[in-house]
């Protein structure tokens, strides 16, 4: 097969290593290859591509807008435009159960494939989440794969077994540009399910009348989590910290339709034991320490307003709440409600942060140093002054980190370090 792979990175080093297994003859184009890219297409024996070329297949990592000029021009010649999860489905067959959503896909893939390993199946989690979707497949007995629009984008024939969709808000409108077509890439992940698959989705979002597979629905905040039989499993309130009720319902959901699947019994005990010893996404709504009262949670790729809502809503109030970076068009007015409840004292951190702090009616302060580190650090220490009969320190951003970070870990890892320093302070 003659190949292209557009887009180096994460997901393209995956595809690059996938390809080689494959036999494949492929090249690569990026236009800012990293030195770890480079040194593994030259380990590998591929030569650098062009777009004027004739390719059999282009896999065009996620980052990579679907018209992009290249990829058109590709198309133009022939070329099949794919991404990461086609490729994988069209060499393989493993069983995938596929995630989606505005937010809560990670934290829901997790826990499916904690409950999947608990009922003594081989489950391995990858695809938007590390690692890459093709670095899995070939070990996992059931691949569960956290799935981003932008990978939806480029499926053509891409099937889930199951498929989950957490819900759905606004996001990426800087590349799908209108919320119609954002949330028409979200839907892609159903499209090429048959009757004897399963769609898991938020019971208030419009099913397309086109989808041909079972679909379950799960309440945005369920009181308990229940057996697909109605059986309760345990009560909402019973969840560890940092667990969501309805990612919790929608990974029992999709846990016990694979099961049904494979026509393997569902062990209740056995998954309620999962959920109860079940922890957080690493740095999503996490608890980094608790000192004189004050909880410090990070939550850095909090980015989405329903994400965002959901850290508030989940924090011990009083919250002084670290809000800012780069302003992405997330939607402020529904979480005027929640600040007012909860929010005792805001702190704007970079670029957007008096923006956003000024946009409610929350005593607040605004910091922007100039570096990421000495903007964290001090922000922290602003909070906590506010906080003397405790409460909780929060960073849930809105913003991207792109204004004085590497990414959301570098930002998160800021804020644990600054956390650490004044935990140890006298």
């Amino acid at each position: 097969m003659n190949a292209l792979i557009y887009g180096l990175g994460r997901s393209g080093r995956g595809v690059a290593r996938y390809l080689k297994k494959l036999g494949w003859d492929a090249q690569w184009m990026d236009q800012k290859p990293q030195p770890e890219d480079l040194a593994l297409v030259s380990e590998l024996g591929f030569s650098q591509g062009a777009a004027d070329r004739a390719y059999t297949w282009v896999i065009a990592a996620p980052g990579v807008p679907i018209d992009h000029p290249d990829l058109e021009k590709l198309r133009a010649q022939g070329a099949k435009v794919i991404g990461e999860l086609e490729l994988g489905f069209l060499t393989r067959r493993t069983p995938v159960i596929g995630i989606t959503g505005t937010a809560g896909k990670g934290g829901t893939s997790v826990l499916i494939t904690q409950l999947l390993r608990a009922s003594g199946l081989n489950a391995l989690i990858g695809g938007n989440f590390d690692p890459p979707f093709l670095d899995i497949i070939e070990d996992a007995e059931v691949a569960v794969v956290e799935i981003s629009s932008f990978q939806l984008e480029r499926i053509h024939t891409f099937r889930p077994h199951v498929a989950v969709i957490t819900n759905m808000d606004v996001d990426h409108l800087d590349r799908h540009r209108t919320i119609e077509a954002y949330h028409a890439a979200k839907w892609r992940i159903q499209e090429n399910q048959l009757s004897d698959d399963t769609l898991v989705v938020m019971e208030e979002l419009k099913v397309p009348e086109t989808a041909k597979a079972r679909t379950i629905t799960f309440p945005r905040r369920p009181e308990q989590v229940r057996m697909l039989s109605g059986e309760v499993l345990l009560e909402a309130e019973a969840l560890p910290r940092g667990i969501h009720p309805a990612n919790a319902q929608a990974a029992i959901y999709a846990v016990e339709s694979y099961l049904q699947q494979i026509q393997k019994k569902a062990d209740a005990a056995v998954l309620r034991e999962s959920l109860l010893s079940s922890e957080p996404v690493k740095g999503r709504n996490e608890l980094v320490a608790t000192h004189r009262g004050i909880d410090f949670v990070v939550d850095s790729i909090a980015t989405r307003t329903i994400a965002v809502k959901s850290a508030l809503e989940q924090a011990r109030a009083p919250i002084v709440w670290l809000v800012g970076g780069r302003d992405k068009g997330a939607a402020l007015e529904p979480l005027q409600d929640v600040v007012q409840q909860k929010v005792k004292y805001i702190v704007g951190i970079g670029e957007a942060g008096a923006q956003f702090a000024g946009a409610f009616n929350v005593p607040h302060e605004v910091i922007f140093e100039a570096s990421g580190d000495a903007t964290i650090e001090k922000a922290v220490k602003a909070a906590s002054l506010q906080l003397p009969e405790g409460g909780t320190v929060l960073l849930a951003p809105l913003g991207t980190s792109f204004d004085q970070f590497r990414d959301y870990k570098d930002r998160e890892r800021a804020f644990r370090e600054a956390v650490t320093c004044y935990t140890k302070e006298p």
